[in-house]
Formats: structure tokens, C-alpha cells, sequence
């Protein structure tokens, strides 16, 4: 059993008033003003008339004249970059922009390209660069590259735009910065070791009791589940996030189901995938789960959305990333993606933000109409803008100087992305008026309408951030500091902030932006030294209208000016009066609960809310499948418990989400979910080697694991395979209750003349009284005697080094032939002697962390199977290892202490899937999807086993030898 926890629910204090008022205003001030002003600015509190220093007029200058002087290729450059490649080869002096860092050798950047290409990741790693991430789809690759290398890539005619890499941040918020857990980064090995330990500790301490999230009693859903009988049976819910190092290790405590599935490299780095899928799993412990990473990049993110959807097929998806470039008025690559899982009848979740509002003065967003202040920045062009507007002239927003380490800061401008013609620049400055960091990318009519910089590592006093209109008209304005506040200065500078910092893909139409409250202790520091008291939750008791949201919850709404594909929403106007405004953030969810995951117990911010909403939907599902999204919309916010001020509010949206209430909305029940499982074959002589002109047995279960009954259950079995005949073709399987098995057998006939080692295809349609049914599965019986021994088809050609942390690989040819079809085949990673040197050249792959490593098989017809997913932690080097189904331990058990590894593994997934044609050309590639270390495959074989033609003797082992891979 869990701990329990006694809280009291906050009522209405004086806070809670004064903030219900601030948010009535708010309200008020959009409807009336359209964003433009900054809600309670009045004359009274306008700041006096600044100007820039003298100091910051000669640094501007000096990076105006880069700007003003760019050649044409240069101007696809990121103006940080270019910056970068002219101080490093003493084009431009470091004295002129003595504040500026200057960068390293190399640059992580995305490259926005006209198509990608296999030339293309050949030229560019002939260049040095270490490529990591290709999107065909966004056509963007991210790469390492050597900061010299920079003109000659821009250079390219199929190169549109060379960009520092667009970063990242989830919606997780610490409870303590210096926890003890992230004071000091570890190390991978340190990493390793610390999994391992705890993988070892968990699988001895089995019996010891499962934690389980405030949220799910907060919410009603253990009362939810056991009124309405639904557990998320039927569902397949799915999480985007960091990375799920310790997956297997909250599946050895019993927090997590066997069975998440992860498409190949994509299991990512970190653990606030795991704490989200423990969250979905306490509220919905039945649905299936799956997880992809979002932080290969922005394209990344984008393509592993779609992958989840249409390739692992997931009801419910839940993200808790923004990427700093997501435009706030338009849908980017990321709500692109959003919208095309929904299109398809996905629903889809994603944390609101943990950048605060302006209820509780915890924010730094700014956005409006551009206000020209008069103030002449730089020798060339531009004027300042005026936050004060009407109440007086100020052209900085302060940044407060406890929360001015590292922190992103963007602006966004409301001309069509890929098109924007009027050019906006962003610079930083400290107290003193000297230049700390700046962005003045070109925007001439192609670019996107986009600026970004970072305030220093470990911060500063009297940081302040100037936007400057360098050229064009005057547009609507967002600027945003993430994680940071725009503060009062004493005696100098005012904090203007604005409703509206929740932005990105959660601001898609069809997304539900989530909101966070506390549902059991408060969060455990000030925001800020000075701040009040933050709220606490309802635990043990479900959340009321007494429950108040987390002080750091973004705000919307959310100024949309236009469609995805770039037309206008509202042709010829792109002021706060224009555009459409959409109602984000909808809902709010629980966050600061517990988790099995180290670092994350308790776990605070929208990060926790979305995976809440998330598991809520699923037992929506799960009760009522095949409710549209637009009913489940219908009843999330008609049945949402109001918070904050009356009515639905920019903070909290609609309020609250109650399981039990939405429930009962949609009027949810138990559903069974009959669905055939493998069949066995038996043939008349009690054999199980099917041949031309057989009548075999097919052994058939039905396997029901739904929630309720499934009555009246039948199967029609049929074959698309010509000549075949199914007798009978249909059987009834009467009732089968909750997690039991019907079995019923079938005879079916194979035509003299099917050929030897091409399978009998047969389809299982089960039908039951339920709102699932019918449910179809397909499966292949083989035909033959399976060969004995196998056929060996070996690479010979040269090593092939793994790229460090590259989606790219390395990939070697397996030419099969001469076999026909396979009846099952295994891979071995090869070796003559065994060892653990990382340099040694006797084994098959060699790599300094195994941990890091991904292998993938693909046969001919593209199917494919992952052999190993990031097992073994810090071990080094496979040599003589061979991936069969019928081995008894899996890979995924190793641990470092196991290298070299060698020996006979059960695949991450079963090679069962690759037989039947097998002549031509396999594929198999190893990935290493985590920086810092090395690797080489030298050695790898596929052995294929055939099928006994009549008469023929045993199969003879035969090798051949494959040639290298070619160069693209």
C-alpha cells in the first residue's frame, strides 16, 4: 500500500480573491484591447524615458554592419553563427562586441533544406560534420558541424537556411534546483551503475508495494474505475517526452506493464517519459503504452508524433515539449504533425507550460502591437520598441535577476512563416549597456519571423532585453522568457507582461493544452525569494472549486493570424485586432505526485498535468470506443469542476477534470475485447510441418481482454491465399469472460501445388456483442519442413565506424539467395576472440558504452525487426552473439557486468515476422543514439534456415561472402 497523505483544501483566501480579480481583468482587457496593453498599466506607474548607452550604440553598430554587409549566401546563415565564423577568422574583432562569447569549433545546427538527400549526409560528413538527425518529411537535418565549414554549406543550392539548433525544455518543474539529483551531471557509467543497482534491487525486493499518483484519487479515477467497470482495456496510450532510461526498471518494481513498445531509436535520454507512463498506468492501468522521444529535434519531434499515430497506432497521445521556435501565431512543423494525428482520430494532450502568468506575476510574456519609441539604435537603421506605450517611453523589458540564468528568450512577429518581409532583431544587455547576446537574423521575404537568444549561463543583475523594428512595417509582437519573469527594476525600469505565454503545438485547434494544480503537498520552494505561500492540493479528498492552480501554469489565450498552410485567418489585418483567439489553456490536471522514478517524486509542473488528462481519456475510450473527438472535447469541458475566476479563465481554462464526471457524461461502460491469438497447427500425422495438399488442424484461442463480458463471441477464419479451403469457415465461441480464453478448431486444406516455403495466409474476424467488435487478425501458417540447418550469409567488407549520436548509422548489405524462403532466421554479431578493449579488432561490433546502441534488422519486403535497444548499459563490445527467438534470456537483461557480450539472446522483437521470401538484399544497422563514445561494426551474419524439399537431403551450411557497402 501507497502512503497517505492529509491536506486540507485551499480555500478562498485573500490571494485567491485578489487573484480572481486580476484574471476578470485580464478577460476584460483582451476582449477589449485585443492583447495590446498590458493589463492595470496605467500613467501612474509609467517608467521615466531611456535610451541606449553610448557603449550599446557602438556594439550594435558593430554587429549592424555584419548584418548590413552579408553576401547572399551568408544571409542563410543564423546571424549568431555568422558571428561566430567572421570572430573566428578575425574578420570581425572581439573588442567591437566584447560581451559576445565567442563560439568553438564546431556548431549544432539544423539545416532547412530544399530535399534531403543521400548526397547531401554524404557531403556534409565529408565536410566533418557529425550528422544526427535526418526528416525527410520537415526536410531538416541536424548536425555537428565545424564552425569553418559554415559559408561552403550555405553555400548550396539545396541549402534554404543554416540555424543554431532549435532547443527544447519539458514542462517539469524542480522542486529543488540543488535536489542532489542534478546538482552535479553524472556521467554515462555513473548512470549506467546507478540503473543497474536499481534494476538488481528491484527484481530482489519484487513483493515490495507499488506507489500510485495523488492525481489518481485527486481526480476520482479509482472510484471512476470500480463505478464504471473501465480500466483503459482497448486503449493505446502513448507519451513524447525526454527519455525512459529506467523503463525496465520500474517494469521490475511493477509500476510499468511489460510490453511498452518503443519504436527502434527512439527510446531517447532521461526519465520523464517513465514518470509520465507510470502516471498513465496508475489511472489507466489496462491501456497499452508506447513512448518515442521528442528531443532528436524539431523535425524529430514532429515525424515520431506521426510515427506514434499511423505506424504504432496510438488511441491517446501525450507530450509535455516546446521547442523555442514553435511560432505562437501560426502552425509550425510540430502542430502540423498535432493536427494530422487528429485529423485521423487521435486525441492529443500537451502540458500548457510551466512559464507563468499574469494573475500571480510570475511571467515573462510581452505581446502586442509594435510601439516605435523614436529611439535610434545602431549606426545603420532600426528604432526600439516601446513596451510603456501610452504610458510613457521604455525600450527594455527587465529580466529579474533570480531568474536570469540561461534563460531562452524569443520573439516572434505576426508576418507567415517561410515568408516573413519585415525584419525584427533582439538584443541583450547588461546593467552596464554592453551587448551580452543578440539575434538580428535577415528576414527579406523567405525567412521565418523568428529571433532567439540565451541571457548568460549563471545569469546576471539588471539584465534587460531591447527588440528592435531594424526594417518594414509594423507588426503584432510576442517576446517571451522562458522560466523567467519581466520585473521592476527599483527607481528604474517597469516589468510589462502580457496574458498569453502558452504557445506551440498545445495551441493546435484540436489539442488539449493542459494546466497544472497541486494535488497533494504544495511545491516546496518560492518561485522567487519574496513570493507567497504556493497552494496545495486536495489529497485525499478530489479536487473542488476551492482548488487553486500552481502559480507557475502558462496563461493563454492564444492570438492564432494564420493557417497552417500560411493563408491569412483574417487577410490584411495582423494587429492585436486580428487573427482568431483560441481558448488555451482548455483544462487543468493534476501535477506534484508520486512516482516510482528517481528525481521525480514528487513530480511538479504541467509536465504531470498533461499525462493526468491524458490517462482520463484513455478510460473515456475505454468505456465508450468510438466516441469522436469532438464528444470527448464536449464532455471534458462540461464536466470540468471551475477554478480560479468564474467561467472559463485564461489560467485554468474550464476547470478542473473529474474521471467519474466525464464518465458519467459519455456514459461509459465495460467493453470486452476479443481478439484471436496465435494459432497452433497440428497435421494428420501429429506433426507440425504443413505441406502442399495437406488437411491440417488449426488450433484457434480468442483471448478476451477487455473489461466486461464478451457474448455472443464467434470467428469467421477465411484465407486470401488461392486454392485454400477453411472448413467450417465460421464457429461460435459463446461467452468469454474478463481475462479468459475461448478455444474452438478449424481445418484447413493447402492446394497440392502451393509452393514449399510460401505461407498459407489466414484472417481471424472475431465478433462479440461490444462496441469493438469486429476485430481482425492475420497470421501466416508456413508450408514445409523446416531445414534443420541454415544457410550463412555473412559481411566481409571493410569496418564501418558508428557515428557518434547519429539517426544516420551504419549499415551493412546481407545478399541472400539460393535459399528460397525462410522458415525462421537468426543474426549473429561475429567475432574471433573476445574481449572488452574498446579498440580491439577480433569482435564483431566494438563500442565503448553498449548502452548507447540500437540494431535493427530489415528484410527484403521492409520488414523489420529490433534486435537490441540500448541493453547493457556501460559494457563494451558484442562478439559471438546470436539473436534467436528460442533463446531463453533476453538482451534486454544485460548489464555492463555481462561484457563481452556473447552468447545466444531473445531479440528486443521476434524475428518470427522476418520469414517467408528471403531472397535479396537484407539490412542490418546499428545505431548509437547517445553522445560520447565510439564504436565499429566489423563482423555480422545472418542465418537463414530454409525448407526441406521432398526428398532432399539436410541443408548444406554454406557462407557467403558480401562485398562493402558503397559510398552515397
Amino acid at each position: 500500500m501507497r502512503r497517505s497523505r492529509s491536506t486540507k483544501a485551499t480555500t478562498g483566501s485573500a490571494i485567491g480573491r485578489r487573484r480572481a480579480a486580476v484574471l476578470s481583468a485580464a478577460v476584460a482587457v483582451l476582449a477589449a484591447a485585443g492583447l495590446a496593453a498590458p493589463p492595470g498599466a496605467s500613467a501612474a506607474e509609467s517608467s521615466t524615458p531611456d535610451s541606449l548607452t553610448a557603449t550599446a550604440q557602438k556594439q550594435i553598430a558593430a554587429l549592424q554592419a555584419v548584418k548590413d554587409n552579408r553576401s547572399k549566401n551568408e544571409s542563410k546563415l543564423d546571424s549568431k553563427l555568422l558571428v561566430a565564423q567572421k570572430l573566428r577568422s578575425n574578420a570581425l574583432s572581439q573588442s567591437a562586441v566584447p560581451g559576445v562569447v565567442a563560439a568553438g569549433a564546431t556548431a549544432l545546427v539544423d539545416l532547412r533544406v530544399t530535399k534531403v538527400s543521400d548526397g547531401l549526409v554524404h557531403d556534409l560528413q565529408a565536410a566533418g560534420a557529425a550528422v544526427r538527425t535526418v526528416s525527410a518529411r520537415a526536410a531538416s537535418i541536424r548536425a555537428e558541424v565545424p564552425v569553418s565549414a559554415l559559408p561552403a554549406i550555405a553555400a548550396r543550392a539545396d541549402v534554404r537556411r543554416v540555424e543554431t539548433a532549435d532547443q527544447a525544455i519539458t514542462a517539469r518543474q524542480r522542486e529543488n534546483s540543488a535536489d542532489g539529483v542534478h546538482t552535479e551531471p553524472e556521467t554515462k557509467q555513473q548512470k549506467s551503475d546507478r540503473i543497474g543497482r536499481a534494476l538488481q534491487q528491484a527484481l530482489a525486493n519484487q513483493s515490495a508495494a507499488t506507489l500510485t499518483s495523488e492525481g489518481d484519487r485527486a481526480h476520482n479515477a479509482d472510484t471512476a474505475r470500480r463505478e464504471f467497470g473501465v480500466t483503459g482495456a482497448g486503449v493505446k496510450a502513448c507519451a513524447l517526452s525526454d527519455g525512459i532510461d529506467s523503463l525496465a526498471v520500474s517494469q521490475a518494481k511493477g509500476e510499468l506493464p511489460a510490453g511498452v513498445d518503443v519504436p527502434a531509436g527512439q527510446a531517447g535520454s532521461g526519465d520523464e517519459g517513465t514518470a509520465m507512463l507510470e502516471i498513465i498506468h496508475d489511472l489507466a492501468p489496462n491501456a497499452r503504452l508506447g513512448f518515442a522521444t521528442a528531443f532528436n529535434s524539431d523535425a524529430g519531434f514532429a515525424d515520431n508524433i506521426r510515427k506514434l499515430r499511423f505506424e504504432s497506432h496510438c488511441d491517446v497521445i501525450v507530450d509535455d515539449v516546446i521547442y523555442f521556435k514553435e511560432s505562437p501565431f501560426q502552425d509550425w512543423i510540430i502542430a502540423q504533425a498535432v493536427n494530422a494525428v487528429t485529423a485521423d482520430g487521435a486525441l492529443y494532450f500537451s502540458s500548457a507550460g510551466n512559464d507563468g502568468n499574469v494573475a500571480d506575476n510570475t511571467a515573462a510574456h510581452w505581446e502586442g502591437d509594435f510601439a516605435d519609441s523614436g529611439v535610434p539604435v545602431g549606426k545603420y537603421r532600426g528604432t526600439a520598441h516601446n513596451f510603456a506605450g501610452a504610458a510613457g517611453t521604455q525600450i527594455y523589458e527587465p529580466i529579474s535577476d533570480a531568474s536570469s540564468a540561461n534563460v531562452p528568450i524569443t520573439l516572434h512577429w505576426s508576418d507567415p512563416l517561410g515568408a516573413a518581409a519585415d525584419d525584427y532583431d533582439l538584443y541583450l544587455l547588461d546593467r552596464a549597456g554592453n551587448v551580452v547576446s543578440f539575434s538580428q537574423d535577415t528576414q527579406n521575404g523567405t525567412q521565418d519571423p523568428y529571433e532567439h537568444l540565451a541571457t548568460p549561463r549563471f545569469g546576471g543583475t539588471g539584465l534587460r532585453v531591447a527588440v528592435v523594428k531594424f526594417s518594414g512595417e509594423n507588426r503584432y509582437l510576442s517576446l517571451t522568457a522562458f522560466r523567467s519573469r519581466f520585473k521592476d527594476t527599483a527607481g528604474a525600469l517597469k516589468g510589462y507582461s502580457t496574458p498569453g505565454v502558452a504557445a506551440g503545438h498545445s495551441a493546435a485547434r484540436a489539442a488539449f493544452s493542459v494546466a497544472a494544480a497541486p494535488a497533494g503537498p504544495a511545491f516546496g520552494r518560492p518561485l522567487e525569494p519574496g513570493d507567497p505561500a504556493n497552494p496545495k492540493g486536495p489529497f485525499p479528498a478530489a479536487y473542488s472549486g476551492a482548488s487553486k492552480a500552481e502559480r507557475f501554469s502558462s496563461d493563454g489565450p492564444r492570438r492564432m493570424f494564420y493557417e497552417a498552410d500560411g493563408r491569412p485567418i483574417t487577410p490584411g489585418n495582423v494587429s492585436s485586432t486580428g487573427g482568431e483567439v483560441r481558448a488555451k489553456p482548455e483544462i487543468t490536471a493534476a501535477d506534484g505526485v508520486r512516482t516510482s522514478v528517481r528525481g521525480f517524486d514528487p513530480f511538479f509542473g504541467t509536465s504531470a498535468a498533461a499525462p493526468h488528462a491524458a490517462a482520463i481519456a484513455s478510460l473515456v475510450l475505454s468505456g465508450n470506443p468510438g466516441l469522436s473527438a469532438s464528444d470527448v472535447r464536449e464532455a471534458f469541458l462540461r464536466t470540468a469542476v471551475d477554478l480560479e475566476a468564474p467561467g472559463s479563465d485564461v489560467l485554468t481554462g474550464n476547470g478542473v477534470v473529474l474521471a467519474d464526471k466525464v464518465l458519467e457524461y459519455t456514459g461509459a461502460s465495460p467493453q470486452p475485447y476479443a481478439q484471436a491469438l496465435q494459432p497452433t497447427v497440428t497435421t494428420a500425422n501429429g506433426g507440425t510441418s504443413v505441406q502442399p495438399g495437406d488437411t491440417a488442424k488449426v488450433t484457434l484461442p480468442v483471448k478476451n481482454t477487455g473489461d466486461g463480458a464478451a457474448a455472443s463471441t464467434s470467428v469467421v477464419l477465411t484465407s486470401p491465399t488461392t486454392g485454400v479451403t477453411v472448413a467450417p469457415r465460421a464457429k461460435p465461441y459463446g461467452t468469454i469472460s474478463p481475462g479468459q480464453t475461448g478455444v474452438n478448431d478449424f481445418s484447413v486444406t493447402v492446394p497440392a501445388g502451393q509452393a514449399l516455403g510460401t505461407p498459407v495466409v489466414l484472417t481471424a474476424k472475431v465478433t462479440f456483442a461490444g462496441a469493438l467488435s469486429p476485430l481482425a487478425s492475420t497470421f501466416e501458417i508456413p508450408i514445409g519442413t523446416p531445414a534443420q540447418e541454415a544457410k550463412t550469409f555473412a559481411y566481409t567488407g571493410p569496418a564501418l565506424p558508428i557515428p557518434d549520436n547519429s539517426q544516420v548509422g551504419a549499415s551493412v548489405p546481407l545478399v541472400v539467395g539460393g535459399v528460397g524462403a525462410a522458415s525462421k532466421v537468426t543474426l549473429s554479431v561475429d567475432g574471433t576472440t573476445c574481449s572488452t578493449d574498446p579498440a580491439s579488432t577480433t569482435v564483431g561490433i566494438s563500442h565503448s558504452y553498449a548502452g548507447d546502441l540500437v540494431g535493427t534488422l530489415t528484410s527484403p519486403s521492409g520488414a523489420q525487426a529490433t534486435l537490441f535497444q540500448r541493453s547493457g548499459g556501460g559494457g563494451r563490445n558484442l562478439c559471438q552473439v546470436v539473436f534467436a527467438d528460442s533463446a531463453s534470456r533476453p538482451f534486454s537483461s544485460v548489464t555492463g557486468s555481462n561484457a563481452p557480450f556473447t552468447g545466444t539472446y531473445r531479440p528486443a522483437q521476434p524475428l518470427t515476422q522476418m520469414s517467408g521470401p528471403a531472397e535479396g538484399t537484407w539490412t542490418f544497422k546499428v545505431l548509437d543514439t547517445a553522445p560520447g563514445d565510439s564504436g565499429t561494426l566489423r563482423s555480422v551474419a545472418l542465418h537463414v534456415y530454409g525448407f526441406v524439399t521432398p526428398g532432399q537431403a539436410a541443408a548444406v551450411h554454406k557462407t557467403v561472402t558480401n562485398g562493402p557497402v558503397r559510398a552515397a
